[in-house]
C-alpha cells in the first residue's frame, strides 16, 4: 500500500509538472522581450507607461509573467503596521490598470544591480515615477525586486515585490546609478 502511494504520488508529480512546462511554453512573446534580464525588466516598464488615455498592451504584459507569477506591492498602514498585497498578473491589471490608463503613469528605471546564479536572477530595479514625461520630478520612486528565471529558451518573471520609497525610507544612493555627463 505504501508502494503505490508513494508511486501515485510520484506520478501525480511528474504529470503536473510537465502540464506546468506545456503551459509556459505555449504562451507566445516577442523573442526581443524574453531576451535577457535587462530585455524583460525594460519590456515590464515599457508595458506600463503610457499617457493619460492610453490603452496598455496587457496582453503583452502576460506574456512576460509565467502563468502562476506574483506582483507584491509592500507599504504601511497608517497605524504604521507593514502590509503587502499579493496579487497574479490578472489581479494587477484588473486593480492597476484603470488608473495607469486614466491618469498617465511613466516609470522608467534609475539605477539596477543584479544577481545571477544558474538559471535564476535577481534584480534590484530602482525606478521613478511620473505622470507625464515632461513632469520635472517624480511623484513617487522605489525599488521592484524581480524574481527572473530563465528556462533554456527565454527569461520569465516569477515575481516583482516592491517597496515605494518615504521619508523613513530613503533609497540608498548605492541603488540609484549616477548620471553620466556627456
Amino acid at each position: 500500500m505504501k508502494k503505490m502511494l508513494l508511486f501515485s504520488a510520484v506520478v501525480f508529480f511528474y504529470l503536473t509538472t510537465n502540464a506546468t512546462t506545456v503551459a509556459i511554453d505555449s504562451i507566445p512573446a516577442d523573442p526581443k522581450d524574453v531576451s535577457s534580464p535587462e530585455a524583460i525588466v525594460a519590456a515590464v516598464y515599457d508595458v506600463i507607461s503610457g499617457p493619460a488615455g492610453q490603452k496598455r498592451d496587457w496582453g503583452r504584459m502576460r506574456t512576460l509573467f509565467v502563468p502562476d507569477a506574483r506582483m507584491i506591492p509592500t507599504g504601511k498602514k497608517p497605524t504604521g503596521e507593514s502590509t503587502r498585497r499579493v496579487l497574479t498578473v490578472e489581479e494587477y491589471i484588473t486593480n492597476s490598470g484603470p488608473f495607469l490608463e486614466k491618469d498617465g503613469f511613466f516609470e522608467k528605471e534609475i539605477g539596477s544591480k543584479t544577481e545571477q546564479f544558474g538559471n535564476i536572477v535577481h534584480v534590484f530595479s530602482t525606478y521613478e515615477s511620473k505622470k507625464t514625461i515632461a513632469d520635472e520630478k517624480p511623484f513617487m520612486r522605489g525599488i521592484n525586486s524581480f524574481q527572473l528565471w530563465y528556462d533554456g529558451k527565454r527569461w520569465w518573471v516569477i515575481t516583482i515585490l516592491w517597496q515605494s520609497e518615504n521619508k523613513d525610507t530613503p533609497i540608498p544612493e548605492k541603488y540609484i546609478t549616477p548620471k553620466r555627463l556627456d
